[in-house]
This record gives C-alpha cells, structure tokens and sequence, in this order.
C-alpha cells in the first residue's frame, strides 16, 4: 500500500494538499450524516414504535444511524489500510485490531442490511382503516405518512386530503400511522431502493476486501483485477441509479449521503490503484538491479 503521499507523483505540493483537503473534507461530511440520520430515526421511531423500543429493536429503529456510523469507521479503516499504513505497519496488533474493528462494522453493517428489509417490510403490512371523516383525528396520535420515514400529524389541510381516500385508507399494522395508496406506494419504492443499495453496498466491500487481500499478496493482476473492475462497474451503476432515483423522488439528505459515498469510495479505489502501481514499480526496480549486478 502507498505511504502518506498525495495520489499522483507529478502534481505540485499545493495540488497534492488541496486533494487531500478535499478527500478528508468529504469523510468529514459523511460524519456529520451521522447525526442527520439519528434526527430522522428518532422521529421516525415515535411513530414506528409508538409503544417503546426494546433493546432488540434499536437495529430497525435506528438502521440508518447505525449502518451509516458503521459505515464511516469501515471507510476509514479502508483508508488507513490502503493509503496511510506503510506495508510494513500492518502486523501484528496492529493488523488485528484493523480485522476486529472491521469484523464489529460488518456485524452492524449486516443488521442493519436486516433493519432495512424489516422496514420494507413494515411498509407492506397493512390492515384497511376506515374512518366517516380523518379531519376527527386532527390533534390524536394517528399521523399520515409523507414519505419514507417522515411521519406527520395530521392536519386541517391533510385530512382533507385523506378524505379524498376515505374508502382505501391503509394503517400499518401495529402503528398509528395511516395513509393513502399514492403516497405509501411511492414510500415502499423508496424503501426498496433503501434496500437495495444497502445489499449493492454489502457486495462491493466483499469484492474490496479481495482486492486489498490479493493486493497485500501482490497478487491482484490480469484477469483478476478486470473481473474485479468488470464487477465494480456494474454495482458502482447501481448505486448511481439509486442516487439519482434519491435526488429526484427521495429527500435531499438521501441523496447527498448516497453521493458521498459514491466520491468517497473513488477515493479508496485511487487508493487501491496507486498501491498496485507503486508495488509494481518496486518490482520492476528490483528486477532491473538484479539484472544490473554483476555475476
């Protein structure tokens, strides 16, 4: 892996700083999503789980603030693996402590994978809810659903338009919260699109940890690098078409978490490249000196 140099042996000091301001700056911002997506949890989880959250539900009430803190110490220690670390660091204690802490995110990474398919499917269980006018429900503890994970009290404007639904309205089983078709369905699309770019994700550090593995061996060349690109590709579209489908359908905290790490991934992937080539100069040095002796 590289040393603490800039990506690009030929760009200026300044131009070498300012990218590394820019990467940092970008890891920092996924930080911040942390606390953003605990606000959006805990607000959600009042409605959710109207009742009280039990230990064993903290995965599915609070996915998003997990998988996301969970996901930022993996970045890094991706970052720290592939960019920061000399070759020669990565031994004892210290290559164990990296494994265990990155054992411990998968774990959380994994559950809250769990959390998102139990949210979708929390979405799909649905009982008929009729009421003769929604406006009676104003200031009660039933709320409507505005989007995913966005649950609000029902209103004087918002019951009116409830009742336009009067004759379909849904409740999700074991919550307060009612709604009509078109905005739960467009509610369980994102949840869907939640999902799977969580599993997209799962898939990507899979084939990541294979490269760094191969990598460290100076064994990721040839077909295996190319069917690890190949691969890449495809899920790197994904998660693009999930951003996009954010941005234009979800909200804007989606959509900028999922670009984000989109950028911060290209990162670790540079970093990748640059470890590859710089061990391949080593040893084309080598061979040449060894050449160059004499006999």
């Amino acid at each position: 892996m590289t040393t603490a140099t800039a990506p690009g042996k030929n760009k200026t000091f300044n131009a070498q700083l300012f990218f590394q301001l820019f990467k940092y700056a970008v890891y920092c911002l996924l930080s911040m999503n942390i606390y953003y997506f605990f606000v959006d949890d805990y607000s959600a989880s009042l409605q959710t789980f109207a009742g009280g959250i039990a230990l064993s539900q903290l995965i599915e009430a609070f996915t998003a603030t997990i998988d996301t803190a969970a996901w930022v110490v993996l970045l890094l220690l991706f970052e720290l693996e592939t960019y920061v670390l000399d070759d020669e660091k990565i031994k004892g204690a210290v290559k164990w402590s990296i494994h265990l802490t990155r054992a411990v995110c998968y774990l959380f990474i994994i559950f809250s994978f769990y959390g998102f398919t139990q949210k979708y499917s929390l979405l799909h269980n649905l009982i008929p809810y009729s009421i003769p006018d929604a406006c009676s429900l104003i200031g009660s503890k039933f709320t409507h659903v505005v989007s995913i994970d966005e649950y609000i009290a029902i209103t004087a404007e918002s019951c009116k338009i409830l009742n336009t639904h009067s004759s379909d309205l849904v409740q999700i089983t074991g919550t307060n919260i009612i709604s009509h078709p078109d905005n739960l369905l467009a509610t369980q699309r994102l949840s869907l699109v939640e999902t799977t770019n969580s599993a997209t994700w799962l898939m990507i550090v899979a084939i990541l940890e294979v490269d760094v593995f191969l990598q460290a061996r100076d064994k990721l060349a040839g077909t295996l690098m190319w069917v690890s690109k190949a691969f890449k590709a495809v899920l790197y579209s994904v998660l693009f078409l999930c951003a996009v489908y954010w941005g234009v359908k979800g909200s804007f905290l989606d959509f900028w978490d999922a670009f984000l790490w989109l950028v911060a991934f290209v990162f670790i992937e540079m970093n990748i490249f640059e470890w590859h080539e710089e061990n391949q100069e080593a040893k084309a040095l080598a061979e040449e000196s060894h050449h160059a002796d004499p006999v």
